[in-house]
Order: C-alpha cells, then sequence, then structure tokens
C-alpha cells in the first residue's frame, strides 16, 4: 500500500486511461488550435493532396429541381408517346410496378406537353420548354437513363444527397469538404441556398445538407435568399470589430481550457466556426455587393440582387465559386405537377432557364467551367400515364445534365422506352452519378471512407457503383 492515497491515484489504472485519453485530446486541439491561428488556415482533407486520379474539378454546383422534373417535357424525346396521348397505356409496362398516387388507378397516356427541337451543333432533341438551356446543348451531357430508389419527396432529396436511404448519413458536399478540404478559409466550403416559383413547393429539409456522421464542420451552411446571407453579419451598435475580436478570443479560451478535459471533436469545431464566423463578417459583404458586376452580366442571368430568385442565387453561385468555396447546392422548389404540367413547366422554367444558361456561359467565360463541375436535375422522373392534367412521381427513370470539368458535351447517354417509362439501356443510378462526380474531382469513390460503429462508410454505399466514363472528355 502507498502511503500517500493520492499515489494510488495516480498511478491507477483507470485513472492512468482517463489521462492518457485527456492528453491524447489535449494534443490534437493544440495542433488545431495553433492552426487555427495562423492566417492560411484551412482544412487540407483527410487526402491532403494526394489525390487518387487526375483532378479535372475543384468544386461542384448542384443546381437541385426539387418536386421532380418531368423529362418528358424537358430532356428525353418521346414521339411515340405523342402519338399514344390519351389511349390507356399497355399493361405490359406497369402491371407490378410501383407507384406513387396512381396505384390501382385507370392509366392514360398523356403527351409531352412541348416540342422537341434539335438544339446546338450536336443536334440533340430537347424541349422548347428550356430554349437558354437549349443554347448551351454542346456544353452539357444529358443522361436520360437516371433511376432511383425512393418514390417520395424527401427519401429521394435524401437518397440523392446521401446515397441512402437512411437519415443521418453524410450528404455528398459533406463527403467532399472530408475528403478535399476547403479553399477558403473565408468562407464556408459548402454553401446552400433556395429559392422557389413554378409549382408546389415541398419543405427541404435542412438534414439534406447536414454532416451525418462525420464531425460537424463539415456540414452544408444555407444561406438566406434575401436579406442578409447570414444572421447577424453586422455587429449590433456600439460593438467594434477589435471588442469582437476581445470576446472570441475569450471565449476561445474557455473551450480549450474545456478540450483539456474532454476529448471531443465538437469543441475543436466549435472554435472553428467561431473563427469562420469572425471572418465571414468580413468577407460576406464583399461577397454581396454586386457593384462590380458589369450591367450585361446581371442582365444575361435576370438577376436582381437580394430579390431571392433563383437567378440572383446563380450569381452568388458564381461569386461563391470564385472565391473558393467547394460545394454549391441551389435548390429550386416548383417542379412537383401532379396537375397543369404544361402550364408548370412554362412557369418554373421562366424561373431557371435563363438563369442556368447563363451560369454556364458565365464561368466559361472566366474560364471556370474547365474545373466547375455543374450538374442539373431532380429527385426523379414523372410518369407517362396522366395523372389529371399532370404526371405522377417516377423512379424507373429521369433526366439529368453535367457540364464542365472534364464532362463530355454535346453527348447524351443511355435511353428510356419508346414511353420514357423505364430504362431501355445503360443505366445510371445515383452511386453511379456519385462514384463519376467524385472521380471527376481525383477520388477513387472505393477509396474515400469514414470508419462508423465499426464499418467503413462511403458516399456511394456498399452496392457496385461505377464511374460513368461514356460522359467524360
Amino acid at each position: 500500500m502507498f502511503a500517500d492515497p493520492r499515489i494510488a491515484e495516480l498511478i491507477n489504472r483507470r485513472a492512468f486511461l482517463r489521462r492518457s485519453s485527456y492528453s491524447v485530446g489535449s494534443a490534437a486541439l493544440a495542433s488545431l488550435l495553433t492552426r487555427d491561428l495562423e492566417a492560411s488556415d484551412r482544412w487540407n482533407g483527410v487526402l491532403g493532396g494526394e489525390l487518387h486520379v487526375p483532378p479535372k474539378a475543384k468544386r461542384v454546383i448542384h443546381l437541385c429541381m426539387a418536386g421532380g422534373p418531368s423529362h418528358l417535357e424537358t430532356l428525353d424525346h418521346k414521339p411515340t408517346l405523342a402519338k399514344l396521348g390519351g389511349q390507356p397505356m399497355p399493361e405490359s409496362f406497369t402491371k407490378g410496378q410501383q407507384l406513387a398516387q396512381l396505384q390501382g388507378k385507370k392509366l392514360n397516356c398523356l403527351a409531352p406537353q412541348y416540342e422537341f427541337k434539335p438544339y446546338g451543333k450536336c443536334g440533340r432533341m430537347m424541349s422548347s420548354a428550356l430554349p437558354h438551356i437549349g443554347s448551351i446543348a454542346d456544353e452539357i451531357a444529358v443522361i436520360n437513363s437516371m433511376h432511383t430508389e425512393q418514390i417520395n419527396h424527401d427519401p429521394a432529396h435524401t437518397f440523392m444527397n446521401t446515397g441512402s436511404i437512411i437519415p443521418g448519413r453524410p450528404s455528398m458536399g459533406s463527403w467532399l469538404l472530408y475528403g478535399l478540404g476547403a479553399e477558403t478559409d473565408e468562407l464556408p466550403g459548402y454553401v446552400v441556398m433556395t429559392s422557389s416559383g413554378g409549382g408546389q413547393d415541398q419543405p427541404i429539409a435542412s438534414r439534406q445538407w447536414h454532416s451525418g456522421f462525420l464531425p460537424s464542420k463539415f456540414q452544408g451552411v444555407q444561406f438566406n435568399s434575401k436579406g442578409d446571407p447570414v444572421h447577424y453579419v453586422n455587429n449590433p451598435a456600439g460593438v467594434t470589430r477589435d471588442d469582437q475580436r476581445e470576446l472570441l478570443d475569450a471565449i476561445n479560451r474557455m473551450n480549450g481550457m474545456l478540450g483539456k478535459r474532454q476529448n471531443d471533436p465538437e469543441i475543436a469545431t466549435r472554435i472553428a466556426q467561431y473563427e469562420m464566423a469572425f471572418k465571414m463578417q468580413a468577407s460576406v459583404p464583399g461577397l454581396m455587393d454586386v457593384s462590380d458586376e458589369p450591367a450585361h452580366v446581371l442582365e444575361s442571368y435576370g438577376a436582381k440582387p437580394g430579390d431571392g430568385s433563383f437567378a440572383s442565387n446563380c450569381l452568388l453561385a458564381r461569386r461563391l465559386a470564385e472565391r473558393g468555396v467547394r460545394f454549391i447546392q441551389l435548390y429550386h422548389r416548383g417542379w412537383d405537377h401532379h396537375g397543369g404540367v404544361k402550364r408548370g413547366i412554362e412557369v418554373v422554367s421562366g424561373h431557371v432557364d435563363q438563369a442556368t444558361a447563363a451560369l454556364v456561359k458565365d464561368l466559361k467565360e472566366r474560364g471556370m467551367l474547365d474545373d466547375t463541375l455543374v450538374i442539373w436535375g431532380g429527385e426523379f422522373g414523372r410518369t407517362p400515364m396522366a395523372q389529371g392534367s399532370g404526371r405522377d412521381h417516377h423512379i424507373q427513370a429521369f433526366s439529368l445534365w453535367m457540364a464542365g470539368a472534364g464532362i463530355k458535351g454535346g453527348t447524351t447517354y443511355g435511353s428510356t422506352d419508346e414511353l420514357g417509362y423505364a430504362v431501355a439501356d445503360n443505366g445510371v443510378s445515383v452511386h453511379d452519378l456519385h462514384a463519376t462526380m467524385l472521380q471527376q474531382l481525383g477520388i477513387d469513390h472505393e477509396r474515400l471512407t469514414y470508419k462508423f460503429q465499426g464499418l467503413d462508410f462511403k458516399l456511394t454505399g456498399v452496392e457496385k457503383a461505377r464511374v460513368v466514363k461514356e460522359l467524360l472528355g
């Protein structure tokens, strides 16, 4: 026995393990804090710049058409369906198939509501409802053979964003930040903005850009489309920047003291986020000040800065990309057309068509399209069968396009049957899309993993995913 009980406590096995864990945590926290104080501080990614393949892209802009755009009124030309409009849908297509709201009802074909025309030198047939996107036909690669697993909006968005039907998994933007790190320490590496107009506005939950089981510093940050992009970006009256710095230093010292007692990575995240917020008070006003944008650029987007529109968000997306934001996601809610699909497509295309094309052209003119991957599409498609004057949810087939960053423009990949009901050849899953996106960013999707609950998780899940090499130049 030891005469002094404190000695026994000091060498007690349980105390040894506890103190050892604190020491390891403190060392890690000290490393993070030291890096946070450096002017060039940023997370360099778990890959540390050692990419698996030569990268084509530095960043991604995901234009998410929330609600499920009808491929039959946008990108997938189906003249046979036009001839069968109003006639019964052949039972051979739908027997035993999962439908959303049309299950068990009489099914009649609904002809495409818009004429399709050839666009670009490639002569791709596209809907006349999207003439501006038609003008960039030679820049985009259309996939007409997408398919998914979830037939309702929220789980379908979850699957598109995370590669899993289980909520709580990391979003694709979070995976990119985890793997590649950020190019800026003045703004979040992952930014989300939303807009609406053109149809029923399905809600978009913030879990769609959550970091899941990854550390929370990798989750997306939603910017407001109207007013200040983030709350409290300006100091209250009477509070100077020096005052703010002094307060922040005091808070960080207290968090650092807590970090010495607990091995919790969220403490380091909290410190880093306070620092980020402080820097954003200087960087965000510059981001929002578009006075340096020529009038012709604003006109090309159809943007009226501050109005919360998709057009203004597209302009901000380009400005965010210029400032080093890694993953930018723009949701436009308005594509859910169970009824009135013709009028609905007309209205929603008025919100997104011009600005989408302007973004791609603007990126190209600035030399940024070469290393910016643009993805445009929704969470699923719509049925060839009528739901009154609209179309029901559909998971068997939908369309999506990609541009920039080594994507082979002017190409069309995959096809559906003559009615646009199911994939006929070269099907592309959501996991395949994710694998292709990661490939262009220099990442082998099989090798970007994170251990959680004893398992090595990855964005593309456990099923076999493939890079769609036919889309790559």
